[in-house]
């Protein structure tokens, strides 16, 4: 007797015999809306300390960002990151102190100051490299702390307060879950930016300078204009990330520019991973939280976070954000080299192959 499925053939119920695993980019969007919904949801939920805290967290993430557009994607180690920051923090608290609180006003010429301070410092440290260009960004950051400490009528080495956050039109910042909002927006809208700027045309000039200078510069890439482009940029992101800071605490102090808080954004980066755009935040998360809870218990915290670094430069080669993407199966598999142009390379066997034929007799 012949059988249903002999005599129809094989019958389409619709439902996929065995389910195929999700790709690794939709994964690695996945964790990043997870990890974008948590960071909505859990902070209001926790109380106004988590919600202050993630503020914080939110607003080092951006500044650590701003480093990892040097460190990540153009080779460029700075310990003057710092002086940035502290450059918009001062602009916009100097602002707010005398009348102006609009934001939108007072937050672009926070970053329009430290976007010239940028160039400044960049039009002369970029002429240096690789220890030379270390040791001369140090050199301006120290003369930017020294200059702030000056200011007897800002505080001087105190610091000052402001009498007030800065607030968005009919918007009030007063209220710290609108401001953790506030600064989250501005996070995103950063990272979409930064992501847009990395992969563009330029994003893949810069990359090829970071591999290779000399290259770049024989194809007719010269490294110093892009180096400074991409400079200013970080510059002006810092100097948001200062401003920012600033409405938080309602504080400034030469200490937002001391070397010392650039060698932390260089920390963040390297825990959270270098070269990823959202490894900087997770390591901006994991430091603060880490100095928070060691320093609790003892004031010398750095020597368990020492070690810690060491351990992840030496154990984790992707830090933080590899070991999530790995643990989610959103990452490419071993070996597989990161292609900037992956057009080139699959048109590469064909032309070798045609190259074969033609020698053949």
């Amino acid at each position: 007797m012949t059988s249903p499925g002999a005599f129809f053939g094989k019958v389409d119920t619709g439902f996929p015999q065995k389910m195929r695993p999700l790709k690794e980019s939709t994964r690695r969007a996945l964790l990043l809306l997870a990890l974008l919904a948590a960071a909505i949801v859990l902070p209001p939920y926790f109380g106004t300390y988590y919600t202050r805290f993630a503020t914080q967290i939110a607003i080092y993430g951006m500044a650590a960002l701003s480093v990892d557009l040097l460190l990540g994607y153009t080779g460029l180690i700075t310990f003057g990151q710092a002086a940035l920051f502290g450059v918009g923090a001062y602009a916009a608290g100097m602002l707010t102190v005398g009348g102006l609180t609009n934001a939108f006003v007072a937050w672009p010429l926070a970053i329009l100051v430290s976007m010239l301070f940028a160039l400044a410092i960049g039009a002369l440290s970029l002429r240096t490299r690789g220890f030379q260009f270390i040791m001369v960004t140090l050199a301006f950051a120290q003369m930017v702390y020294y200059f702030a400490q000056s200011l007897r009528n800002w505080g001087g080495d105190d610091g000052f307060t402001l009498p007030q956050r800065n607030h968005l039109g009919f918007v009030a910042l007063a209220d710290h879950t609108t401001f953790y909002y506030v600064v989250l927006v501005l996070l995103v809208l950063v990272m979409f930016l930064a992501n847009r700027i990395v992969k563009s045309e330029f994003g893949m000039v810069i990359r090829g300078i970071r591999d290779n200078e000399r290259r770049a510069a024989a194809v007719g890439f010269p490294p110093y204009p892009y180096k400074l482009a991409i400079f200013v940029i970080a510059g002006g992101i810092a100097g948001l990330a200062g401003a920012l800071m600033a409405n938080h605490a309602k504080f400034v102090s030469p200490s937002s520019l001391s070397w010392q808080l650039s060698g932390e954004l260089l920390a963040m980066v390297i825990l959270g991973s270098a070269n990823s755009l959202i490894g900087p935040v997770l390591g901006a998360a994991f430091f603060l939280a880490f100095r928070d809870v060691l320093s609790d218990y003892t004031e010398h915290w750095m020597l368990f976070f020492g070690p810690l670094l060491v351990a992840r430069v030496l154990l984790v080669n992707d830090g933080i954000w590899g070991m999530l993407l790995r643990a989610t199966g959103a990452t490419e598999k071993p070996g597989t080299p990161k292609l900037d142009f992956p057009e080139v390379a699959e048109r590469a066997p064909d032309s070798k192959q045609t190259a074969v034929k033609g020698a053949e007799p």
